[in-house]
């Protein structure tokens, strides 16, 4: 992708030494070190954007708290975290207090990547992160990790397997193997749901700004706000679903 921001070029240029001093570790030559280093493409220089508005807002929500007169960062904050911890008491159930930080970061960075599609519109060249398929991957491959990590943490090594079993041992053999497909494939379920969903809404605006004049096309856009809203949600909810069965112990 051609490098359309400012951003992604100095990102470029802070990453791509970094990058051409790990291929020539290997063994490669310097010029083809070179020519094997990926240019920073412009969604992930948003993605480092919107990490760092999200960065910057828990920090003037953390310097600036007051029980007297919370200012409205503060209470957007609350609303999130309220938000938040009821459904993920209802999900998790106890113990999810642990998990909330994760799955409100994972929820407010996929609707910010995503809400950035409304600007595409505005400003030639600006495609939703979450419309191209790396940025939704490395995603779902994060909360894979994530609920995998504590499901063996809770668990145990052997306690966790045992999830994979099955309830009778002699359907072991067929059981496990079935299971292990199955929460690879919670990878896909999260990249393609997203993926597709933010790729198509962003497919349908162009079509539309490109064919009817402004005054109509507006409608498309409050579609994709409705869009980026609801995959966010899903992506979330499924996030805490996945923990809630890695954390689950039977009694």
């Amino acid at each position: 992708m051609v490098q359309t921001f400012a951003l992604a070029r100095f990102l470029d240029l802070l990453l791509r030494g970094t990058e051409v001093k790990m291929y020539q570790a290997i063994g490669m030559s310097s010029a083809d070190a070179a020519q094997k280093a990926t240019a920073v493409n412009s969604a992930f220089s948003l993605e480092v954007l919107v990490a760092g508005a999200l960065i910057l807002f828990f920090l003037v929500v953390r310097l600036t708290l007051s029980v007297e007169r919370p200012n409205p960062a503060q209470q957007l904050a609350e609303m999130i975290h309220e938000g938040v911890g009821d459904l993920g008491e209802q999900v998790i159930g106890h113990g999810y207090e642990r998990f909330q930080a994760f799955v409100t970061c994972i929820g407010l960075f996929v609707l910010l990547n995503n809400l950035i599609g409304l600007v595409s519109a505005l400003i030639p060249g600006v495609e939703t992160p979450t419309g191209m398929p790396e940025v939704p991957l490395g995603l779902a491959v994060l909360t894979f990790l994530y609920y995998n990590y504590h499901g063996i943490r809770v668990q145990g090594p052997i306690g966790y397997l045992k999830h994979f079993a099955g309830p009778l041992w002699w359907l072991t053999p067929l059981i496990f193997p079935i299971e292990v497909v199955s929460h690879l494939a919670r990878m896909m379920s999260l990249t393609i749901r997203l993926y597709a969903n933010m790729f198509a809404s962003d497919l349908m605006m162009l079509v539309a700004f490109s064919l009817i004049p402004l005054a109509l096309p507006s409608g498309f856009l409050a579609l994709h706000a409705a869009v980026s809203v609801i995959q966010a949600f899903v992506f979330m909810l499924l996030s805490m679903i996945y923990l809630s069965m890695a954390v689950a112990q039977e009694h």
